[in-house]
């Protein structure tokens, strides 16, 4: 599966000057949500990750999605691996599990983003299944930024990734893109264009 290939066919692989939700500064962009607003794409690469979960043996009961990024990509996931699908939210800045949703103690868990980048979302998510006394016994995402090593890859894990090391991490490619703090940002420093945040926070 050319997964680099799905998302420039769905014009989800943006290039310009844009502001990450960490607030550094990149020339690409994945917006997922392009992909998944095609019920084939969620479905093909839903089913994907879910096979790769299968193969590795992990046993899991509910997928939980940090919302809004992974609701998606979470609710695919949990129709590939027919299991419960469930979300968290933020609620004041901190991440939440609210709307009837119970998790039951060692409930084993596993955390869905669209992508992960150094995964502070999805530990927030891990938190709140954690304080109810869930299992969280790993991660998925569809696309990894290549700050986390996933299963299958050579990608070394950065030291800038939240992600525990003990925890399996199942996503379908590496998106490697350079990332500039604001004031080392080559783009910036042209002068030609500003920052834009095309993600789902700040617009």
């Amino acid at each position: 599966m050319d997964v680099k290939k799905i998302y420039m066919d769905a014009n989800a692989l943006l290039e310009g000057h844009f502001k990450l939700s960490s607030g550094n500064h990149s020339q690409f962009y994945l917006q997922s949500a392009k992909v998944l607003e095609d019920p084939k794409n969620a479905k093909l690469l839903a089913e994907a990750v879910a096979e790769q979960i299968k193969e590795s043996g992990l046993e899991v009961d509910t997928v939980c999605a940090p919302a809004l990024g992974g609701l998606i990509a979470g609710f695919a996931l949990a129709t590939a691996l027919d299991k419960r699908s469930i979300f968290a939210e933020r609620v004041d800045g901190k991440m939440t599990i609210r709307r009837g949703f119970e998790v039951a103690k060692g409930e084993k868990v596993i955390i869905c983003e669209d992508i992960i980048t150094t995964g502070g979302s999805a530990m927030e998510a891990a938190a709140a299944i954690e304080a109810l006394g869930g299992e969280v016994v790993g991660f998925a995402a569809l696309a990894n930024r290549g700050f986390c090593h996933r299963q299958n890859s050579d990608v070394a894990r950065k030291s800038n990734c939240k992600l525990p090391q003990n925890s399996p991490f199942f996503a379908l490619e590496d998106f490697t893109f350079e990332m500039y703090n604001p004031e080392d940002c080559p783009l910036c420093k042209e002068g030609k264009s500003e920052a834009i945040k095309p993600g789902s926070r700040g617009n």
